[in-house]
């Protein structure tokens, strides 16, 4: 991408100069090291890296659930380092979407119910054309009134990427959604996201060790020790391992 073309480029989130430290003195752990990159809106990007890399790391200073120890984090044009605790904290609600391995649904909420819990806590009426497309696109218009406990653990995760796009987040971001899921259920969960990106114009940012995984979106990242060490655009598993081996070699 030309200079000419990144400034014409919409990003949901962008981290400049990034730098993360955990500890002092000698037991000081470097997690993020100079990570300068973007995430442009309507794209679904996979961040990969060995345990330790920084990735989960990246994410979350991304999206505001952690403070950079040096570096710039934005989330649209608000730059989050300017940020009081408390207009951190209405950003995230506002415009930041997460799912999580756990899926974190409510036990004694319906699934529709969870979905729209994100609008019950701040107080806005859900947009019903809106809230009717997500759950058609969610597959789940026939289990709306079942419990967590009534479901598969594929479709609790869908319920949880559903409550995520309810709000119409400006980004999602994903910790390893389909860590504890099934190779069908995976495929299910990946797929939606897919769908959500292409179809309602989503923008997803996912952390995943699967290649599998990661072949499902518009462009993957890689870490190693901190920096980045890769890119690949319109990947296939294939070019993911390819990708993998490079940056361990």
């Amino acid at each position: 991408m030309t200079t000419t073309e990144a400034a014409q480029v919409e990003w949901a989130a962008q981290v400049h100069d990034a730098t993360k430290r955990y500890g002092k003195g000698d037991s000081t752990v470097m997690a993020l090291n100079g990570v300068t990159v973007g995430f442009q809106k309507g794209r679904f990007t996979a961040i990969m890296g060995p345990s330790g890399s920084g990735k989960s790391t990246l994410m979350q200073c991304a999206a505001g659930l952690d403070q950079l120890t040096s570096g710039r984090a934005f989330i649209g044009s608000a730059e989050l380092g300017r940020l009081s605790e408390k207009q951190l904290t209405l950003l995230r609600r506002e415009k930041v979407g997460f799912v999580f391995q756990q899926f974190n649904l409510l036990p004694t909420l319906t699934a529709g119910e969870n979905i729209a819990f994100p609008l019950r806590l701040a107080k806005r009426r859900p947009d019903k054309a809106w809230m009717d497309q997500v759950v058609q696109t969610v597959g789940l218009a026939d289990r709306l009134d079942h419990k967590p406990s009534e479901l598969s653990g594929g479709q609790q995760q869908r319920v949880a990427v559903a409550r995520a796009l309810v709000e119409r987040p400006e980004i999602i971001f994903a910790d390893e959604p389909t860590g504890n899921l099934d190779t069908h259920s995976s495929g299910e969960i990946l797929s939606f996201m897919q769908t959500a990106v292409r179809d309602l114009g989503q923008t997803v940012v996912m952390v995943t060790h699967d290649p599998g995984a990661a072949s499902y979106a518009d462009r993957v990242l890689f870490l190693t020790d901190g920096r980045l060490t890769g890119e690949v655009m319109a990947p296939t598993v294939d070019s993911v391992l390819a990708a993998m081996r490079q940056t361990v070699a």
